[in-house]
């Protein structure tokens, strides 16, 4: 069958996960009216004005919500833009696939093209998952969003959104609000892929750090913050960011300080393992990559240990993935390596949709009730016993329009 437009959509799987309950029900019916949900129940009755989806073998679930992506393909940094814009639609078109019906873009070095991507996929005009987006990576100069840095040096030329001090700081923000930030997203620490710094590293002081929050916050938009170890995460955490990324480096006390003031993590733990488990395939790896094989190689020991780290804590976990520093199409590998790493199969689902849409204060988003928005994903199977359903997505649908599955 497929959805006539402007009809109600009846949706019969074998069982509906809500996002709230500890686990999937069986034998219950979702309706979709209008791109939401209208009812949720046992022997919801069909009527004229509905189209019947039978979805034998199938859990229903909220679409997923990948809370740190990059969208544009940061190798093509010092190429004109159009070109590195068009860069991002097969990623948009692939992650949808997946069954991520919403992500956060958290930038990339120059110019705030994600913020034309989403007014792009909100008119219709590409295909893709809902966008919020931090437009650039505020970074100090010789941080890890100094993208070239030999470049300034020889030609004056940065390649990044570089400020150092508070008041370039202020007037970055202001910027990335100008531009049409939904986040702002800062380099607190140094990077694996960094052409200066390195994972270790602490990029701004503690009054940069709450000079960034502060005027964020005066304009309303939260932070992000990229940082590793313990020194940077406990200074982001103690500036008020709303979420740390990665601290893949971090011990029991970062995750303490962020349990304490109620900071999201978004680990991203795949792209950890991805190159990790690569480090000895010598045909995987060339001269503009041998910075991050070499960054890996030394970190290698606390790396494995960091990652178990998370599930062990009470820290509040939202899932992101850092799709963009390996192909889009594998995103839904986090889920997989999460369970691996010690997480229970609720706990990485909720990171995913419930608990991801609480981090990006989208009540409507992550969970199937009467008026939350219709994003939803079926998949073959089911997560809770076999988590790598997550990677079979059957059924698509986004604001409930078929987007995979049926016929648009």
């Amino acid at each position: 069958m497929s959805k006539s437009p402007g009809r109600d959509l009846l949706l019969r799987p074998d069982r509906v996960w809500d996002a709230i309950e500890n686990g999937p029900v069986e034998g219950v019916s979702v309706l979709v009216r209008e791109g939401r949900i209208a009812a949720t129940g046992r022997d919801l009755p069909s009527s004229p004005e509905a189209d019947v989806l039978e979805m034998p073998g199938c859990t229903l679930m909220p679409g997923f919500i990948d809370c740190h992506v990059h969208l544009l393909d940061e190798t093509a940094d010092t190429k004109p833009a159009a070109y590195q814009t068009l860069t991002a639609v097969p990623a948009l078109r692939s992650l949808l696939a997946n069954g991520f019906t919403t992500v956060r873009d958290l930038g990339s070095a120059h110019l705030p093209l994600n913020v034309s991507l989403r007014q792009a996929v909100e008119d219709g005009l590409i295909e893709g998952p809902r966008i919020l987006a931090a437009p650039n990576i505020l970074s100090p100069r010789g941080g890890h969003g100094d993208k070239q840095p030999a470049l300034a040096q020889r030609y004056g030329r940065d390649v990044g959104t570089l400020a150092d001090g508070p008041d370039e700081l202020r007037r970055a923000v202001r910027e990335q609000s100008r531009a049409g930030a939904d986040w702002i997203k800062f380099a607190g620490g140094g990077g694996f892929s960094s052409a200066v710094d390195s994972p270790t590293s602490t990029a701004y002081s503690r009054v940069e750090m709450h000079t960034i929050v502060a005027t964020a916050d005066d304009l309303g938009l939260p932070c992000a913050a990229h940082v590793f170890t313990d020194r940077a995460v406990l200074r982001a955490v103690a500036a008020g960011v709303r979420s740390v990324e990665h601290a893949c480096l971090a011990t029991e006390t970062a995750y303490r300080a962020m349990e304490d003031a109620g900071t999201y993590l978004v680990p991203t733990q795949y792209v950890q393992t991805y190159f990790l488990n690569r480090l000895e395939d010598d045909d995987f790896w060339d001269s503009g990559t041998a910075t991050l094989r070499r960054s890996y190689a030394e970190h290698t020991e606390e790396l494995r240990e960091g990652l178990l780290r998370p599930a062990r804590s009470a820290v509040t976990v939202a899932f992101g993935t850092d799709a963009g520093m390996f192909p889009h199409t594998d995103n839904w590998r986090e889920f997989p390596t999460l369970i691996a790493n010690g997480f229970t199969h609720l706990r990485a689902l909720r990171a995913a949709t419930s608990v991801a849409a609480e981090l990006l204060n989208r009540p409507d988003l992550g969970v199937i009730t009467p008026h939350a928005t219709a994003d939803l994903i079926a998949v073959e199977g089911d997560p809770f016993r076999d988590i790598t359903a997550t990677g079979r997505p059957r059924y698509v649908f986004q604001q409930g329009r078929p987007v995979r599955g049926l016929p648009t």
